[in-house]
């Protein structure tokens, strides 16, 4: 055991002392807080409007487009409906004007519903097509409805929109969007936990490439058992990245912290204002609000935690044990791309079952199935369990997930113990297998 403690430290000393780690602990937060800025900028900015020619010969639609431009400014629509076409086509090609819309003129009006044209030099977006469609569909409409002497009005105001409250069993009420706040929560400890298998999964196996490249792995083997080895990178690189997580977790809320406070952000304000004072409209949002706090702490927030604490740890050894193999059987990080996808597809896989199947039906078949295979537990349990999973489920996918580990380790360990002391050659997944079997 204390032969693993010194390799866990050397491990863990080694990593945190690497100046690119250092470099990254501090600068990786105010890069991603620069980012979130700079696209908050970009999206603060307005867009230039675009100026889009009107040709209606029918008269009928014109105002319908120029009356948007007061609603709409990333359009200005101008009706040039007593120039030529021909005029017209030759402004766009010069790129005077956006596009062209041209509606003829026709007896009929329901002809102009495949008759009408935009023209452009480049294609337009699907939501302009789409909002200038509504707009002419819903000046036909009304014409229609003109036409046959309806009451566009009463038509109007007969129209319903339904809004369904929804209620538990047991007589309380709920919320709509709360499947999407659970598979949220779920997907987001997932999302960390894959996060961190592909970034320090990657420093173990740069490691053990490393050591093999510069021979010092020969020395080291002379004296400590291939598994030894390799649980002790798991576990040092593990808690050199938690140490960093950890200190990223501190700066962010210093930051967010230091935001609130510069821009004099009182998240308390609102709900100081005396009852009388609220209108009813915010009144029921403060109310939605309280059944939405009620809804999250109704969630097995104990059972998310410790969940994610114990698929964090059983998720990241099993797969760290798959990379320190990898770096065992090659000599750079090149060689090492055609064992990489197996060990990322996974995890990918994980992600799709759990956000098109989780969410759907959080007790089906496939999401329980891939809950207990130990590749994708990690992540799809992990979304599964704020939906309320069973102990015993959880207990089969965890009592998998580190025999799965432990079964992984000892194969990785034989590989480890040829792979280490093989230069200069590319294996193969046929080798691999090879020295699965060797027992000398």
């Amino acid at each position: 055991m204390s032969i693993i403690s010194l390799i866990i430290k050397r491990e863990f000393v080694a990593k945190v002392r690497n100046k690119s780690f250092i470099v990254m602990t501090f600068l990786s937060p105010l890069l991603f807080v620069a980012i979130i800025a700079f696209i908050a900028y970009l999206s603060s900015m307005k867009a230039d409007t675009k100026e889009i020619a009107v040709h209606d010969e029918s008269g009928l639609f014109v105002k319908e487009f120029t009356t948007k431009n007061k609603e709409d400014d990333a359009y200005k629509y101008i009706d040039l409906s007593t120039t030529a076409v021909s005029a017209l086509k030759d402004s766009i090609t010069k790129e005077r004007y956006e596009g062209l819309l041209i509606i003829p003129q026709s007896n009929e009006i329901s002809d102009l519903e495949s008759k009408i044209q935009f023209v452009s030099n480049s294609s337009p977006s699907i939501v302009f097509i789409e909002q200038v469609q509504k707009t002419v569909a819903n000046k036909i409409t009304k014409i229609n409805l003109y036409k046959a002497n309806l009451d566009t009005l009463a038509i109007q105001n007969a129209q319903s929109k339904v809004n369904i409250s929804l209620a538990k069993a047991s007589g309380e009420q709920s919320v709509k969007g709360v499947n999407e706040i659970k598979i949220a929560i779920g997907g987001g400890f997932g999302y960390l936990i894959m996060m961190f298998i592909i970034i320090y999964g990657n420093m173990v196996m740069r490691s053990v490439i490393e050591e093999k490249t510069n021979r010092i792995i020969e020395i080291i083997i002379s004296s400590v058992k291939p598994f030894q080895l390799m649980i002790g990178k798991i576990i040092g690189t593990s808690l050199a990245g938690i140490l960093q997580f950890f200190i990223w977790a501190v700066i962010g809320l210093s930051i967010m912290f230091a935001a609130s406070m510069f821009f004099g952000v009182n998240m308390g304000s609102a709900t100081k204002m005396p009852p009388e004072l609220m209108s009813e409209a915010q009144m029921q949002i403060t109310n939605t609000a309280q059944l939405y706090i009620t809804e999250l702490w109704n969630l097995p927030i104990a059972t998310i935690l410790i969940g994610f604490v114990v698929y964090f740890i059983g998720g990241y050894f099993l797969y760290s044990s798959f990379y320190a193999a990898i770096g065992a059987a090659v000599d750079n990080q090149t060689d090492s791309q055609q064992f990489l996808i197996p060990i990322i597809m996974p995890l990918m896989l994980s992600v799709y079952v759990g956000f098109f199947s989780v969410i759907n039906d959080p007790h089906g078949t496939v999401a329980v199935v891939f809950s207990m295979i130990p590749l994708t537990s990690p992540i799809v349990m992990l979304m599964r369990i704020p939906f309320g999973v069973p102990l015993w489920q959880i207990a089969i996918s965890v009592t998998l997930l580190f025999a799965t580990f432990f079964a992984v380790v000892w194969f990785a360990a034989k590989i480890y113990r040829v792979g280490i002391l093989m230069y200069g050659k590319k294996p193969s997944w046929k080798e691999l297998y090879r020295w699965l079997k060797y027992t000398g």
